[in-house]
């Protein structure tokens, strides 16, 4: 019997942190379907891009020389944030905490150096998610063009 509630604990535990909470709300897009929307995005637009085990796609165009940043790190960034439609919802240029920025961002920026150009192809669940923010409408793919200038 303690093997068994062993088992069973091990199973249900995996189960629920396997789960994120956009696949318990109802009006979340799947993991799925994001990565339909990112892969139709990746091929009508020629970008060769590798898939992340986040969920994340991201073509570095540019590596960058300087150097590499954490999540600790403050860094400036030159951007443009666009949907999958190529339609752009924010650009500019701006320092930030690394850790204080959507999820996408954190995984992203960390695999260039300053100086260095990566575009990021994010789902909802590494971005705002099912709920709308500001602008941008929730289960958005968000696509991002970031020229890193600074690492602090």
């Amino acid at each position: 019997m303690r093997l068994f509630t062993l088992v069973f604990s091990t199973v249900l535990a995996l189960a629920l942190t396997g789960c994120s909470n956009k696949d318990k709300d109802p009006g979340c897009t799947t993991a799925a379907q994001d990565d339909a929307v990112m892969k139709k995005y990746i091929s009508d637009n020629g970008i060769s891009a590798t898939k992340d085990a986040s969920g994340l796609y991201y073509q570095v165009i540019d590596p960058g020389t300087g150097a590499t940043p954490s999540i600790s790190s403050t860094v400036k960034a030159n951007y443009t944030g666009k949907f999958t439609n190529n339609t752009s919802f924010d650009a500019g240029v701006a320092s930030f905490p690394l850790n204080g920025v959507i999820d996408g961002w954190k995984i992203g920026i960390p695999l260039i150096k300053q100086g260095g150009k990566i575009k990021l192809i994010i789902p909802p669940y590494l971005a705002y998610g099912c709920s709308d923010y500001r602008s941008i409408p929730g289960n958005s793919v968000l696509v991002f063009d970031v020229e890193l200038l600074e690492v602090k």
